[in-house]
């Protein structure tokens, strides 16, 4: 269930618009010459305006409990007096102070319209409003997200997209609920079109039957097969004839075309929307290209990603890469205290929290961007975090059994330093844990185990972030930890 801080920041998050949109539409609004029909279609040009005339028309304090699934019949309900109140409350300014994640969001609802309106009304043509509208607005809770939060779109593209970490995962770190879930509760809210809310709850409740549809619209070879296995599940097939499935197929289709024409997730869609338009999988590719090049001659050249671009370059090519941090600068002077504190004798530390403390900040003052550091038990049968810094919160309270890792029982034996790269990590990468490739998802990593009184007590893992490492940064972390070494030396004889 949505939480309710969301419901109510989403709720009453404002959704900016261009200053020539608004201009445009209350030029239009004051001519008694426009029908509601020219009103709608120019509307299109400031979706916020046209999410505000919706959510307004089916509010509950509207006192009418049919929704209304246009605008034109939105407008009619509320009147053209109204209408312009809610665009004067629209924040205008230009297009190039609007946050760009926002941008980017309604360019794909954009595009999501026009592949429903290229491959659906025609055939739909009595349904072509539910279409049209239900297809540009499906996205429309995510419009307000960015508003509220564009960075978000960012984190979201480049730990799901690019580096393939689970969406709900990701989601519940950054929003505390999964986004269709979110999505779905914002539908519900406010009342959108029913085609949005029946795709958000397919999505969030009835998975299953979304995934038998598409593992028997794999089978796009042999279309007879296909009708037999639909004949065999009635409900099924009752479900795939349903229009509303149009409104979720665009968007799907223009946001795996987002990030890739050629990727699992956009092959997945196209060849579900061939077996709801019963079209052989080329004809549907054909033909999501060829609207895709529509929707880019319809929208003004900008600074923002249309897939359209992605046509004419290698198929294997992706505009979204990787984000390389550059390597963390050393912290000469502030290094050098923490390193100092380190070596002094007689130990400064009380105790072991606090030494690990000075060496996990000693660590990212040399550069270090992700570090771990586990403390063995006296018998080393468990490693436990102690300090950590750059890692997500499944760090906190690690527990490893270093009997189920053979590498982890080499490092408890003897002290010794580890440095993986391209030209190794496939021979030790088996060997470590998976909770610590999944802390490390990178090809660069540096390992080291630390001995007090002839036994090693600590294990330290670090990198910079996935990049790889300099002759100065190997330098810098052999030098910290030989401190960090002296350290514990120190404080396990304190006291004699």
């Amino acid at each position: 269930m949505l939480q309710p801080p969301w419901l109510k920041l989403l709720d009453g998050q404002p959704l900016p618009a261009t200053t020539e949109s608004t201009q445009m539409l209350r030029r239009a609004l004051a001519d008694s010459n426009k029908s509601r029909r020219e009103l709608a279609d120019l509307m299109q040009s400031c979706p916020a305006l046209a999410l505000s005339v919706l959510r307004a028309a089916n509010s509950k304090s509207s006192g009418l409990s049919e929704q209304t699934e246009s605008l034109e019949a939105a407008i009619s309900r509320l009147g053209l007096t109204r209408t312009e109140a809610l665009l004067n409350r629209l924040p205008a300014m230009a297009e190039a102070e609007m946050p760009r994640a926002f941008r980017q969001i309604l360019l794909i609802s954009q595009h999501a319209s026009q592949q429903a309106n290229g491959l659906f009304a025609g055939r739909l043509a009595r349904l072509w409003q539910e279409i049209h509208w239900g297809s540009l607005l499906f996205l429309s809770p995510i419009w307000t997200l960015l508003a509220a939060h564009p960075e978000l779109f960012d984190d979201w593209e480049q730990r799901v997209l690019i580096k393939g970490e689970p969406a709900q995962k990701v989601e519940r770190e950054l929003l505390g609920v999964p986004l269709l879930r979110l999505c779905l509760a914002l539908s519900e809210h406010w009342r959108l079109p029913e085609w949005i809310t029946q795709g958000y709850s397919l999505l969030v409740n009835d998975r299953r039957l979304l995934v038998r549809a598409l593992h028997i619209s794999r089978n796009n070879e042999h279309p007879l097969q296909q009708q037999q296995c639909l004949d065999d599940d009635s409900n099924l097939r009752r479900w795939l004839t349903q229009p509303a499935n149009s409104v979720l197929l665009a968007n799907c289709l223009a946001i795996s075309a987002h990030y890739s024409w050629n990727s699992p997730h956009n092959l997945r869609w196209q060849r579900l929307t061939g077996l709801f338009l019963q079209t052989p999988l080329d004809a549907i590719q054909q033909l999501t290209h060829q609207h895709a090049v529509n929707s880019a001659r319809l929208m003004p050249n900008s600074d923002l990603w249309h897939p359209t671009v992605a046509l004419v370059w290698p198929w294997s090519e992706r505009h979204l890469q990787a984000k390389v941090e550059p390597p963390k600068p050393l912290e000469i002077g502030e290094w050098r205290q923490h390193c100092t504190r380190l070596l002094a004798q007689p130990s400064p530390f009380s105790n072991v929290l606090q030494l690990t403390d000075c060496a996990n900040q000693a660590l990212q003052a040399c550069g270090m961007q992700r570090v771990l550091i586990l403390l063995a038990d006296r018998n080393h049968t468990r490693l436990m975090t102690q300090q950590h810094a750059g890692l997500d919160k499944s760090a906190v309270g690690l527990s490893l059994d270093p009997q189920q890792s053979q590498l982890l029982r080499r490092l408890l034996s003897a002290p010794a330093q580890l440095r993986l790269g391209p030209s190794n990590i496939a021979q030790y990468s088996a060997t470590l844990p998976g909770t610590l490739k999944s802390l490390f998802p990178s090809e660069h990593l540096l390992i080291r185990s630390l001995a007090a009184n002839n036994r090693v007590v600590m294990l330290i893992f670090a990198d910079h972030n996935g990049s790889a490492f300099s002759d100065a940064n190997i330098q810098g972390f052999g030098k910290t930890v030989q401190c960090i070494e002296r350290a514990l030396a120190s404080f396990a004889s304190r006291g004699r």
